[in-house]
């Protein structure tokens, strides 16, 4: 099964415009922005055919061109990053079994969560897309408390039935969950990498976006609104912390990570 990884990045992200090219401090003091940790994070995942990042911005081209990237330039009215995937491929001539998303957001992706998705997509011919949800712990949670009382637009959790496939995905903390601690955690913080058949990718094209899509800002909703399953993954994060760059504030939550992680 040949797997392609894309990197959508756009600069004029609506939340934070050009955080593709935001610095990030690692432990050793060494900054890199913030596409370039997302593509070495893409570069350690097994079993990759191909790695490219897929922008239509001239400045992130030439930056990730600058620390070897391959770049696919993608139209400017792509409005999501599966959008933006669904162009590159049209756009390259890309031949591949299976796309996975990795968005330029999330340099923290450990190797492993993209493989046990690619895995699951290999062991199920049927399933049309995919992809991976993590096991909040408590520190996860009120981070994404923190934002919703702050009023920002942070990490994203998933709601799923006993086949693992999706429910619902929301910008909000659900399932509902009363004061006190439950163990387990009932809450799944999503991971924002897909995969895609090709033809889902082709599909997904053609439909327009619905209200939950709109209303949450999420990109995956307009699969479940078009009654196509997205199976979810659950991942294990084995010591590792794992955030997604959403907010100013989350630079240094990613860099607090990195020095935790020795990197």
């Amino acid at each position: 099964m040949k797997t392609t990884i894309l990197i959508p990045a756009r600069y004029a992200s609506t939340r934070y415009p050009g955080k593709p090219l935001v610095g990030l401090r690692s432990s050793d003091g060494r900054v890199k922005s913030l596409i370039q940790r997302s593509w070495e994070a893409a570069m350690a995942v097994k079993g990759v055919a191909e790695v490219h990042v897929a922008t239509d911005d001239d400045r992130i081209r030439v930056a990730a061109e600058a620390f070897g990237a391959s770049v696919i330039m993608t139209s400017e009215t792509c409005e999501n990053g599966t959008m933006r995937c669904a162009d590159a491929l049209a756009r390259s001539g890309l031949e591949a079994d299976l796309i996975v998303n990795l968005q330029g957001d999330a340099p923290l992706t450990p190797p492993w969560f993209v493989e046990a998705l690619i895995a699951a997509m290999a062991a199920d011919p049927a399933a049309q897309t995919a992809t991976p949800v993590i096991r909040c712990d408590a520190q996860t949670v009120e981070n994404l408390r923190a934002d919703r009382r702050e009023g920002r637009v942070g990490g994203t959790t998933a709601v799923f039935d006993a086949t693992m496939r999706a429910l619902y995905f929301s910008k909000e903390v659900i399932p509902f969950t009363p004061d006190g601690v439950q163990d387990p955690i009932p809450v799944f913080h999503h991971v924002g990498v897909y995969a895609y058949r090709p033809q889902a990718l082709a599909a997904y094209q053609g439909w327009p976006m619905g209200v939950l899509e709109r209303n949450e800002g999420l990109e995956q909703l307009r699969f479940l609104e078009n009654g196509t399953p997205m199976t979810c993954v659950e991942v294990e994060a084995k010591g590792r912390v794992f955030w997604e760059l959403n907010n100013p504030i989350d630079v240094s939550r990613i860099e607090a990570a990195l020095a935790e992680m020795g990197e």
